[in-house]
C-alpha cells in the first residue's frame, strides 16, 4: 500500500469538474489499497478533518473562500500561503509516498515542498486555467506574471499530466522541451446511466447544460441560437441550465430580451446525489464552451445515454465523435448551434443513435478506475514509491 497526499484548492462541495476529478480519483485509489489524504480549502462550516465512509481522507485548511463554484485570484494566493504553511506538518506526521498536485497554481508550490522537506514525487495534474495560453476570460494577465514560476514546478515534478490532447499540445507550447503525458477524465458509468423513458417527444424536448454559469461556456450564444429557431420548434424546447456563476443575471435578462425566459430555467448547483437524475430528465446535452481541459460535465452527459451538441474544443474533441456520439460545431457559431439543435429535435432516432453510441464509448474507454491505476502506476514509478 502507498499513501498519496492529492492536493486541490477545490473539492466537493466547491469547485466543478477538476474537483470532480479528485474526488473520483481519490476515491478509487482507496479502492485500488492505497491511503488518501486530500489536502483543500475550508468552507462554509464544513469539517476541518474529514474521514470518509470510503476511507478518503480530508483535511481542509484555512482560506478566504466566499463562492462554491468559483475562487479570486486572490483567494487562490491565500490558498498557495496556507498549504505553504500546512504541508510540512502533512508531511513530517502522514509520511506520504507521492503527491498529486492539481493545478500547478495554486496547488504545485506546497508539493514541491513536500519534495523538498521529505524527497516525495510529486505530479502536477493540468486542468486548463493553469497552463499558460488557455483562453479564459482574465486569465492572459495572470499567465504572464505566472509563467516562470509554472514552469519552474512543472520542470522539478515527476510528471506534468495533461487530461486531453488539446490541452496537452498547449502545454508543450509553453514548454517545448518537457514531455507532457495523457490521462484522461473518467466517469462513473454505475451512477450516470440512461432513462428507461428518454429521448424526447414531439411534444416537448428538454436540453440540459451542466457547469459553471460563466462566459467561457458560451451560454450567450446557446440562447442565442435558441431565439433564432421557429416558434413551432423554439416552443418545444425547454433548457435547463445547472451550476452557478456571475453570468447568471447578464443571463436571464438576455433571457427576457429575446423571450425565452419560459423556456428556461436557472437550477442553481445540485448535491452529488440529484445530480445524475436531472441527466436522466434530459433529452439531450448542450456545451457551447469556449475552451476547456477535458469537460468531465460530457463524460457524464454520455454515460447518460445523452447525444451531445458541443464545440470542437479541447477536451470535447477527444469525448464526443462527430456523427457517432453527437453533432459538433465551430465555437461561437450560433447558426449551426442552431442548425444541430432543429436537426435532433426532429429525428428521434438519430437521438437514440448518438446517445446509445456514446455510452457504449464511455463505458469501453474511461473509467475513473484506470484513471486512478495510471495516476498511481506514474507516481509510484517516478520516486521512492515505498511499498508499505
Amino acid at each position: 500500500m502507498a499513501r498519496f497526499l492529492l492536493i486541490n484548492y477545490e473539492f466537493p462541495p466547491l469547485g466543478g469538474g477538476a474537483a470532480n476529478a479528485t474526488d473520483n480519483t481519490a476515491r478509487e485509489l482507496v479502492a485500488l489499497g492505497h491511503a488518501v489524504l486530500v489536502l483543500t480549502s475550508s468552507f462554509d462550516g464544513l469539517p476541518r478533518l474529514e474521514r470518509r465512509a470510503d476511507g478518503v481522507e480530508i483535511r481542509r485548511i484555512p482560506t478566504l473562500r466566499r463562492r462554491r463554484d468559483r475562487s479570486s485570484i486572490l483567494e487562490m494566493l491565500v490558498f498557495l500561503a496556507s498549504s505553504l504553511v500546512t504541508v510540512p506538518w502533512v508531511a513530517a506526521r502522514w509520511r506520504p509516498d507521492a503527491t498529486i498536485a492539481y493545478f500547478g497554481l495554486p496547488c504545485g508550490p506546497s508539493a514541491w515542498m513536500v519534495k523538498a522537506l521529505c524527497g516525495v514525487p510529486y505530479l502536477v495534474s493540468l486542468r486548463g486555467g493553469d497552463v499558460p495560453g488557455f483562453q479564459y476570460d482574465g486569465l492572459s494577465l495572470y499567465h504572464r506574471l505566472a509563467g516562470p514560476v509554472i514552469g519552474w514546478l512543472w520542470r522539478r515534478s515527476a510528471g506534468v499530466i495533461a487530461n486531453s490532447e488539446g490541452l496537452a499540445d498547449l502545454a508543450r507550447r509553453f514548454t517545448p522541451d518537457l514531455p507532457i503525458a495523457i490521462i484522461p477524465n473518467g466517469v462513473d458509468a454505475t451512477r450516470f446511466t440512461p432513462s428507461p423513458q428518454g429521448g424526447g417527444t414531439d411534444a416537448g424536448l428538454a436540453l440540459l447544460f451542466v457547469g459553471r454559469v460563466v462566459r467561457q461556456k458560451g451560454l450567450d450564444v446557446l440562447l442565442e441560437a435558441l431565439a433564432t429557431l421557429p416558434p413551432s420548434l423554439r416552443d418545444r424546447l425547454s433548457l435547463t441550465i445547472v451550476g452557478d456563476g456571475p453570468a447568471r443575471p447578464e443571463l436571464r435578462d438576455q433571457a427576457v430580451r429575446l423571450g425565452l425566459a419560459d423556456r428556461i430555467l436557472f437550477r442553481g448547483w445540485l448535491g452529488r446525489d440529484a445530480l445524475p437524475d436531472a441527466y436522466r430528465a434530459a433529452d439531450l446535452f448542450v456545451f457551447p464552451s469556449r475552451d476547456e481541459g477535458m469537460p468531465n460535465v460530457v463524460l457524464e452527459a454520455m454515460a447518460a445515454g445523452l447525444p451531445v451538441v458541443a464545440t470542437r474544443i479541447a477536451g470535447s474533441q477527444d469525448l464526443v465523435v462527430d456523427g457517432e456520439t453527437g453533432l459538433m460545431l465551430e465555437v461561437d457559431d450560433r447558426a449551426a448551434l442552431a442548425a444541430a439543435l432543429a436537426r435532433l429535435a426532429g429525428d428521434a432516432d438519430l437521438r437514440r443513435r448518438l446517445g446509445g453510441e456514446g455510452r457504449r464509448r464511455v463505458v469501453e474507454r474511461f473509467s475513473w478506475r484506470a484513471v486512478a491505476t495510471a495516476y498511481a502506476d506514474r507516481a509510484l514509478s517516478s520516486g521512492k514509491g515505498a511499498e508499505r
